[in-house]
């Protein structure tokens, strides 16, 4: 839920001027070498996007739409017209950078776009413009679908997002930057957890969810952090068709975690399911190895400052 800024220096003297002529040259070419490089002056391009549309980019798009991406966005630096909104909340981890910008449904209403005046809309999933909608959104403004093969891959989208906004280099960055500090994290965890299972649970109306084995967090606790994955988190993810799945409260009992990461949403409403008996015997949470988030956590999302953030929460929770 991804260009270059070509630089061209200009300046030079001629190595076969008259004698009497190298002093002046000489000065030229000195105040030449230290003007600064000019750039380019970017233009439109065409890009074609993962449904075949060409599309074409403007030069500098400056009222972006691009619902639920924009943890990259941030992450290259831009700030979007509108940002990802549901009934019951907006993406708060990110809002250190997008306190000030407004919101629009998740669903991308028409008139709700077009009321922001676009110059470039990037979309995410091809479910997003099934039927008529991709031609509704392009005669808003030029619109880019990202579709499901990159969207469902973090990484793939933050260089794809990159690569439409001129930033390719920047969001190599982002990723490089991620990929260390993944790797240390790794290193400091394995040293004092090696072996150990972990979990991901989210509690939202009453009902649990267990993060999915590649997916979301649970790419980041067993792929990036190198954590052992339990069997029950196996099973469920074999069948499971979302980065969150169902998980009851008997089966949680068979959940042997050493650690278990809780995403509660219902801290607000009292959160009534964590007095069941049954969720009090998991041997994590009787271990006293149960860390607490609460829902404006970047735990139900995923990117390089989602996953950056899951990683320092890991780290303080069981690093000690």
């Amino acid at each position: 839920m991804s260009l270059s800024l070509i630089l061209a220096a200009c300046g030079g003297g001629n190595e076969n001027a008259p004698a009497n002529n190298a002093a002046n040259n000489g000065a030229a070419n000195a105040s030449a070498s230290n003007e600064p490089a000019a750039a380019e002056t970017p233009k439109e391009r065409m890009m074609t996007d993962a449904l075949g549309n060409e599309v074409t980019i403007p030069a500098n798009p400056e009222r972006v739409i691009a619902s639920y991406l924009e943890d990259h966005l941030v992450a290259l630096g831009i700030k979007p017209a509108a940002q990802w909104s549901v009934a019951n909340g907006i993406q708060q981890y990110l809002q250190n950078e997008l306190k000030d910008v407004p919101t629009i449904p998740y669903d991308l209403p028409f008139e709700a776009v077009t009321s922001f005046n676009p110059d470039l809309i990037i979309i995410g999933s091809n479910a997003a413009v099934e039927g008529d909608k991709y031609a509704q959104y392009a005669k808003i403004a030029p619109t880019y679908v990202l579709g499901d093969e990159v969207n469902a891959d973090w990484r793939q989208a933050l260089l794809k997002v990159g690569e439409v906004f001129g930033k390719s280099e920047e969001a190599q960055k982002a990723l490089d930057d991620y990929e260390a500090k993944a790797t240390e994290a790794k290193e400091k965890l394995q040293g004092i957890a090696a072996g150990q299972t972990v979990a991901a649970i989210w509690l939202v109306q009453d009902s649990f969810f267990v993060v999915s084995e590649k997916l979301s967090s649970g790419a980041v606790l067993y792929h990036d952090l190198g954590f052992e994955v339990p069997e029950v988190v196996k099973e469920i993810s074999a069948t499971g068709t979302g980065n969150w799945n169902a998980i009851s409260l008997e089966k949680l009992a068979e959940l042997d975690a050493d650690h278990l990461f809780l995403v509660n949403s219902d801290k607000d409403s009292g959160s009534k399911a964590l007095n069941d008996p049954i969720w009090q015997s998991i041997p994590a949470v009787k271990n006293g190895n149960l860390y607490e988030y609460t829902r404006d956590a970047s735990w139900l999302y995923s990117g390089a400052i989602a996953n950056s953030q899951i990683i320092d929460d890991v780290l303080e929770s069981i690093v000690k």
